[in-house]
């Protein structure tokens, strides 16, 4: 079977104190977190103790300056548990990685620590009720006053809505140019001005927390805002490749965890005499979806080593994120149906891992939107690029397409 060599010995034990850390203070409780609809502040807090949280920050911000791979470790064991309440990915892989990258000195000074201890937790408000991956038409508006900005507007499908202490707000600050008039504000959520809405009841990941956000005449200094006014769209779009990347990431993990449970399940269950998986067409399903597996965990490592050179492209991450996702939903549905009737009960985590395999074919910008990416590359490599869709006429126009489309739900 292949053997991966992309981690190191001091990966390895970090590894196994993730995963002692999950089995103690996460698996006992997560059944109750599910019902609850969200996990306690605490889990948060000592997180940041076991140094989990924001891995790569700089240690002049609190962090313990290592390398990418470690947040991969914290990644691939939340994903190999199955247990999807923290929302530990936002928070570490967007929130911070945008704080570190595009934060004034006093920006960084004041979250970043926060942010590792776990006593300040990230969020992103970037989808509206009306504007999921067409990001350049948000609503939500920004408007100055004096030193200040007045922010009004709503967001929706945001995760770690409920328990956020700071959200990276996309706002619109120019509605007259598209998506150069898009600002990211940092947003302290102790503001006035600031209101939760309610918590969403999803399909799947029920025990993370995923909310509607208002802003109503909420007033924030310039000093707020995340790099210049007008650049909010150039700065996400730095950070999709490796948004896209951690989506792939989860779901290599999944995909090979719950093969793993299903060998285990046919091995024991007997059916006409046999056990399932005594049965050529068990073990002709469970060669496909390992051999699936297999090819979309090289990819993935490929991926993540591109990654840390900083050689990742807009269009590997998007076969990435289009591939592993397809992967994982296929191979979690076929994994289910060997399982039978039991595979429908939620005691069993194979029926959590289908209900929560769905968003990843949306999260991170949608599968139709990685096929533009990827075709639209792929067309223009040969000499192309005249293919007329919606989206090319808008670009000729000298409007935004959709390489920056995303969701920020999960």
């Amino acid at each position: 079977m292949f053997e991966r060599r992309l981690f190191r010995e001091e990966h390895e034990a970090f590894r196994s104190a993730v995963r002692k850390f999950i089995e103690k203070e996460i698996a006992p409780f997560h059944k109750q977190w599910e019902e609850a609809g969200i996990v306690p502040r605490e889990l948060w807090l000592k997180a940041g103790e076991a140094g989990m949280l924001c891995c790569t920050v700089p240690e002049e911000y609190g962090g313990l300056g290592l390398d990418y791979l470690f947040d991969v470790v914290v990644f691939e064991e939340m994903a190999r548990s199955g247990f999807t309440g923290p929302g530990f990915l936002i928070h570490v892989d967007l929130v911070s990685t945008y704080i570190k990258s595009f934060g004034t000195e006093e920006q960084k000074k004041y979250w970043l620590p926060k942010m590792v201890a776990g006593e300040a937790i990230g969020s992103l408000g970037m989808t509206e009720p009306h504007a999921g991956s067409d990001l350049k038409n948000i609503r939500t508006r920004a408007v100055r006053d004096g030193d200040d900005y007045l922010i009004n507007g709503q967001k929706v499908f945001i995760s770690n809505g409920q328990l956020c202490d700071l959200v990276v707000l996309a706002t619109k600050t120019d509605s007259a140019h598209g998506a150069k008039g898009i600002t990211l504000f940092l947003v302290d959520t102790s503001l006035p001005g600031f209101v939760r809405g309610k918590n969403l009841d999803k399909l799947g990941m029920k025990a993370q927390d995923t909310s509607e956000l208002f802003f109503e005449n909420l007033r924030v200094p310039a000093s707020a805002m995340l790099g210049g006014e007008g650049q909010g769209f150039a700065i996400m779009m730095t950070k999709l490749a490796q948004e896209r990347l951690a989506q792939a990431i989860r779901s290599a993990v999944v995909a090979e965890t719950v093969i793993d449970w299903t060998v285990e399940y046919t091995i024991q269950r007997k059916a006409f005499g046999h056990t399932l998986a005594d049965f050529q067409n068990t073990q002709f399903k469970l060669a496909e979806l390992k051999t699936d597996a297999v090819l979309g965990r090289v990819f993935t490592d490929t991926c993540i080593e591109q990654f840390m050179r900083g050689e990742l492209t807009e269009v590997d991450a998007a076969m990435a994120k289009m591939w592993l996702s397809n992967m994982h939903c296929r191979v979690v549905d076929e994994c289910l149906q060997l399982f039978g009737g039991w595979g429908y009960m939620w005691e069993y985590p194979i029926a959590r891992a289908y209900a929560d395999a769905r968003i990843v074919k949306i999260a991170g910008g949608s599968i139709e939107v990685m096929k533009h990416i990827i075709g639209r590359a792929l067309i223009k490599s040969f000499g192309g690029g005249n293919t007329v869709t919606p989206f090319a006429q808008k670009e000729a126009q000298g409007q935004d397409g959709p390489s920056g489309n995303r969701i920020a739900a999960a």
